[in-house]
């Protein structure tokens, strides 16, 4: 086994550093849209539509929260494993490298998870959009 040095956590560290930024903006996105959600609630509180998206919000905020603990956990042994490398515990900090490394790969599956459901969310404005061409398109045939 080839010796790990700071410069393998350090590159792993920038890459979270990216990720977790990804993930905030993600965040601030949804509490723009959670804000938006409220507004046409109280508007409307018996649409079908709005319940369903604040559902389907509620499931991708609590993914991003995992998304973000995991990504801060694989942060934090990055940066441990960097101090046991600095101090000499060579073997201690592959584990901890490992162990971040894992935390990084459980992160990105929640993500991938969290873009899943993100996409059926945009399933259901498309099908208001499509409904809405239909009665559309189906009143200007009766007029003609």
């Amino acid at each position: 086994m080839q010796e790990l040095t700071l410069t393998t956590p350090a590159l792993l560290f920038s890459a979270v550093s990216l990720i977790l930024l990804a993930y905030t903006n993600r965040f601030l996105s949804y509490a723009q849209l959670v804000r938006q959600l409220r507004d046409r609630f109280l508007d409307n509180p018996d649409d079908e539509i709005t319940g369903a998206q604040i559902a389907n919000l509620k499931k991708r905020l609590n993914l991003t929260r995992m998304m973000q603990g995991l990504g801060i956990a694989s942060l934090f042994l990055c940066v441990v494993s960097m101090f046991l490398i600095y101090i000499g515990l060579q073997l201690v900090s592959v584990y901890v490298f490992g162990a971040a490394l894992l935390l990084l790969i459980a992160s990105l599956g929640v993500s991938f998870l969290e873009i899943q459901i993100s996409t059926q969310s945009l399933k259901i404005y498309l099908s208001i959009i499509e409904k809405e061409e239909k009665k559309k398109s189906s009143h200007n045939k009766r007029n003609l």
